[in-house]
């Protein structure tokens, strides 16, 4: 029986941060950061069944073109994803009145819809990046037993050597995208590595007051590549959906909106329209 301490339950029944129970949650799951943004993907659903927020984590369930759909907010970062994906997982994999680890272990799907910065000149503001990898650079799977594949073995090298003079202490990680999801969403959007970043501001190489310790970090970034696909893309949450997803045996796919290029310094004039795009066009291949 897992214990009360490492399994916390609300009164109801309901997961401790989540707020939600088994029969609140669809299969096919989106999440996005900003809570506002919840409404911006149900407003296209054709019913919504259920609905609560507690703290930063809004879920709402409903339908869409006859699919079963749940989008939760995540807040920022991937200490929030690690409350996520694992309180999602249990909702499905973990008899909540036993306290014990169901028989047969059911799989969902992920769909991460947000925001991301381009590394590179040539991926301008307003395109869509899916990550077919995350470079973690924030340490949330070091944490967790590792199970890295071979392409995943040689990308993380390839970033720890390039960010050892300037980031001693930074140990990348890296997982992996859904190769069937991916495969779904290649019509209109860009294949990438994605690094995943532990905070907005140095760890992207953003200078404001305070000096970032790596120089030349976006140029060292970039020359990180598998073969014919290369480094593209800032964010703040897909290697720690990626690398739970695998492990939990779930299906994971981040879709990102470019809205900055960090390269040409550039920011989207509209990028409330380019997500919204996002977010139709990827309801149009969840729900096919």
């Amino acid at each position: 029986m897992i214990k009360h301490s490492e399994l916390i339950l609300n009164p109801d029944g309901s997961v401790y941060h989540l707020n939600i129970r088994p029969e609140h949650v669809a299969s096919k799951i989106i999440t996005v950061g900003d809570p506002d943004r919840v409404g911006e993907v149900t407003k296209y659903f054709d019913t919504v069944t259920f609905t609560t927020q507690k703290r930063e984590f809004k879920t709402t369930t409903g339908r869409c073109n006859g699919v079963d759909l749940t989008v939760i907010s995540t807040g920022i970062g991937t200490d929030n994803i690690d409350i996520v994906l694992n309180e999602l997982d249990a909702l499905f994999n973990i008899d909540l009145g036993r306290r014990e680890i169901k028989d047969t272990i059911s799989s969902i799907d992920i769909f991460r819809i947000g925001t991301s910065g381009s590394m590179r000149e040539e991926i301008p503001v307003d395109s869509y990046v899916m990550s077919a990898y995350g470079v973690g650079l924030d340490g949330l799977m070091h944490f967790y037993e590792e199970d890295a594949s071979d392409a995943e073995v040689d990308i993380r090298n390839q970033a720890s050597a390039l960010l050892f003079d300037t980031l001693p202490g930074v140990k990348p990680y890296l997982s992996s995208g859904n190769p069937k999801l991916l495969e779904r969403f290649k019509s209109f959007c860009i294949p990438g590595i994605t690094v995943t970043a532990a905070g907005f501001y140095a760890p992207q190489g953003r200078e404001l007051r305070l000096k970032p310790r790596a120089t030349h970090y976006l140029d060292t970034l970039k020359n990180i590549r598998y073969q014919d696909i290369a480094t593209t893309n800032f964010e703040m949450e897909t290697s720690g959906i990626y690398g739970l997803a695998q492990k939990l045996g779930h299906r994971a796919i981040s879709l990102n909106a470019i809205v900055a290029n960090r390269v040409t310094g550039h920011f989207s004039q509209d990028s409330q329209k380019t997500i919204d795009t996002l977010i139709q066009k990827s309801l149009e291949v969840i729900t096919a």
